[in-house]
């Protein structure tokens, strides 16, 4: 009988343990969390993408701090870009970008947004290998690269207070990425290429149907009431990007115009328009003036790694340029696969 009752009380105090234990740990996690130690939302399901997408990346919730403050000044750059290194900021020695773009202007969601080229685990990619310089880069050398094309500027100090916020910033969206950064959801979304050049007309029927509500008819888009930078930006003219920048490739900017556009009424699992309206308004809005890059026919020391639509020579091959800026491009990507093994997807 005692026997019995002692395993009874066993049994008991087991129960109880587990049961007090078990809310230990919940409360353990759920402090954690709210000091941002440990990403509960990474449990969460939705809409077929990873988990991570749906964090929270609020920077007004991080306590004050050194570090904090870095990060905090890196986003502002990131949402406000040309008030603090636009043509407009006031000190001429500032004066870092010749446009009136902000890094968010491309990545949607400032930085967020599966399939605008998202930055969340971009950290964890670099150093990475690019055919642009042909060499192995950092994570610094890459936002220079925007500042030189898409900012149509120049080149931001490597110990400079912008610089280091702007990194901080990226590992911060980048805490929780996996090792490798590769996350689904990045880049832009996949179109299939028409096999024909760009048709013009239909790609200005696309841009008045679709785009003049935010862009305008003159494709200018339309300032913040600070004057400082774009709710809707330009899509060429002065304010926009230059020649240099990856949206001047009609591939790259149909990609991101199909999972994106209309803004906030494209998204990636249920777009818009087709890939041909896509295409074609890509190659309407590519057409314009825009900024010119300097020495343009230094990128790509070993042209053969050139998208087939960058749309400014030298090329490895005899097509002309017009073709590159509208395709078909079709014909050219089977070119570099019989001359030269190489598999062309922009």
């Amino acid at each position: 009988m005692n026997t019995e009752i002692t395993s009874f009380y066993k049994r008991i105090r087991k129960v109880v343990f587990l049961y007090f234990g078990s809310i230990l740990i919940l409360a353990f996690i759920t402090l954690l969390y709210c000091f941002d130690a440990i990403p509960l939302d990474l449990f969460k399901s939705k809409n077929n993408l990873p988990n991570i997408y749906y964090m929270n990346y609020d920077v007004s919730t991080l306590p004050d701090s050194k570090n904090n403050e870095l990060l905090k000044y890196g986003f502002e750059l990131f949402q406000k870009t040309p008030k603090y290194i636009g043509p407009d900021n006031g000190n001429p020695d500032m004066v870092y970008q010749n446009n009136r773009l902000s890094c968010k202007n491309c990545h949607l969601g400032l930085g967020t947004k599966p399939y605008s080229a998202p930055l969340i685990g971009i950290i964890q990619r670099f150093p990475q290998f690019r055919g642009r310089e042909n060499k192995i880069g950092t994570i610094e050398e890459r936002i220079n690269g925007c500042m030189e094309r898409s900012m149509n500027g120049r080149v931001l100090p490597l110990d400079s207070k912008e610089m280091k916020g702007m990194v901080a910033y990226l590992e911060w969206l980048s805490r929780y990425a996996p090792e490798d950064g590769n996350i689904k959801g990045k880049g832009f979304l996949n179109l299939e290429i028409p096999n024909r050049a760009v048709n013009l007309d239909n790609g200005k029927k696309v841009f008045t149907q679709h785009c003049v509500t935010c862009h305008g008819i003159d494709g200018q888009g339309s300032l913040y009431a600070d004057g400082y930078s774009y709710e809707y930006p330009p899509l060429w003219g002065d304010d926009s990007f230059n020649n240099g920048a990856g949206m001047t490739r009609v591939i790259t900017a149909a990609k991101f115009i199909k999972g994106n556009m209309p803004f906030e009424l494209a998204t990636y699992d249920a777009p818009v328009l087709t890939d041909e309206e896509a295409y074609d308004v890509a190659g309407f809005i590519n057409m314009h003036n825009r900024p010119q890059k300097s020495n343009p026919e230094k990128d790509f020391p070993d042209i053969k790694k050139k998208p087939v639509s960058t749309p400014y020579p030298p090329y490895a091959d005899n097509f002309p340029t017009e073709q590159h800026k509208l395709g078909p491009f079709e014909p050219i990507m089977a070119f570099y696969k019989q001359k030269y093994n190489i598999t062309k997807t922009k």
